[in-house]
């Protein structure tokens, strides 16, 4: 682990590790040895994703440089099937590291979504919806193209 001054979330057992291994029920849109994508379920935008390694580690300072790279193509290629499937006039991506800047799980994710009918996306308190429901949502981000290599 790099050494940083970053205050990192306590949230053991880590969720993310949990919904990788299956001990958790969740959507995996694409998994490779380096990445994996999550449907979340907190959908804060349109089609919201997570991209995450599959190594635990908090932050984007311990990543490689094979991590980053493809965490950021994965990022544009969910990007890409957001746009193709929800037709949306915004997509955001967001990555937070450390408490202070409201990561809520110590293993490094990235958010991808499209806007709300309203703009932007919601950044409060929302329903989780069931697992069904982001199974859905994979399968529309599949026929739009999005795939994992």
């Amino acid at each position: 682990m790099t050494d940083t001054h970053i205050d990192l979330p306590q949230d053991q057992p880590c969720a993310f590790c949990d919904y990788l291994s299956g001990r958790r029920a969740f959507t995996v849109l694409g998994r490779n040895n380096i990445i994996a994508v999550l449907v979340t379920r907190e959908q804060r935008g349109m089609g919201h994703v997570l991209v995450v390694p599959t190594r635990h580690y908090p932050t984007l300072l311990e990543a490689t440089t094979a991590e980053r790279h493809a965490l950021i193509d994965t990022v544009s290629a969910c990007a890409e099937a957001i746009d193709a499937a929800y037709e949306r006039p915004g997509i955001a991506v967001w990555q937070n590291n450390g408490t202070a800047a409201h990561q809520a799980i110590g293993h490094l994710h990235f958010h991808v979504a499209g806007t709300l009918p309203g703009g932007g996306t919601d950044f409060g308190e929302v329903t989780e919806v069931p697992v069904k429901q982001t199974d859905a949502i994979a399968q529309r981000l599949q026929e739009a193209g999005f795939s994992l290599t």
